[in-house]
């Protein structure tokens, strides 16, 4: 069998994999309907409990509420969560459980069609639920301004890097067991990513260790976007997310290939 080691950005033969995906869930609609809720949920909890209580919050020379300072976090968090779902999760248990890609290999497509195609699948899903968590914010007044919207390509981004080191991280779990591995790097990347409190507020040694996490990048990149403060090291964070992809992507092929690859 031919192959590739590494993932080939323009195969059309990935799309079979999206295609194949969407089939499966057209019957399961409720499942993708269901992400709509969460942002909702999200912005409502904290518009009327938390933003009263805490106040407002200094970012970059301007005033906001708490709920504006929280809001973008929040959208980088649903898309990290999201992503990780569609890549770990539900690959897993096509990978492991329920063999789907063994059957997929016996046509033309090949591991890196497979990587690369559930990464479509994971931004498609992206696409739809970033949009309704920033028509959320919008709605709520959580949004600081006009700028808001180039959250949306910068949310698809956070969850392409997710989705790709999600990918790749699936491929190394053993059993069901291991998805508590999943959950002790998730949560801690949810409490200390400053997505609730601004990272001046932590001790010099944990901000330090908090500045080189993937999802305080993403949501500082969504914060300066909806603030409407355009810096250049919002460059070096989309760099920096556009290399955790690009990293991920290629050991996810490799991985695939020596797994389902005899």
């Amino acid at each position: 069998m031919l192959t590739r080691s590494l993932p080939q950005f323009g195969s059309r033969r990935s799309l079979r994999i999206f295609e194949r995906n969407f089939m499966v869930y057209r019957s399961q609609w409720l499942m993708l309907v269901s992400g709509f809720f969460e942002p909702l949920f999200y912005l409502l909890s904290i518009g009327l409990g938390l933003n009263a209580l805490v106040g407002p919050v200094h970012v970059g020379g301007q005033v906001i509420s708490y709920a504006r300072f929280v809001a973008p976090g929040m959208l980088a968090t649903s898309a990290m969560n999201g992503a990780v779902i569609d890549s770990v999760f539900n690959t897993f248990f096509r990978l492991k459980i329920s063999h789907s890609y063994d059957a997929i290999l016996s046509t033309p497509l090949d591991v890196t069609d497979i990587a690369l195609g559930e990464v479509w699948w994971a931004l498609a899903r992206a696409t739809l639920y970033a949009a309704s968590f920033i028509i959320c914010m919008a709605a709520l007044g959580d949004a600081a301004s006009p700028w808001v919207i180039l959250c949306w390509p910068a949310a698809i981004l956070t969850s392409f890097a997710f989705s790709c080191a999600g990918l790749a991280a699936c491929t190394f779990l053993r059993s069901w067991q291991d998805f508590d591995l999943v959950a002790l790097v998730q949560l801690p990347l949810f409490l200390f990513s400053a997505t609730f409190f601004p990272i001046s507020l932590y001790p010099a040694w944990l901000g330090a260790i908090v500045s080189f996490s993937p999802l305080y990048q993403a949501a500082s990149l969504l914060r300066g976007l909806d603030l409407g403060q355009f810096q250049w090291i919002m460059l070096l964070r989309v760099g920096y997310l556009l290399a955790i992809a690009l990293v991920g992507l290629t050991i996810a092929a490799k991985r695939f290939q020596r797994i389902l690859v005899p």
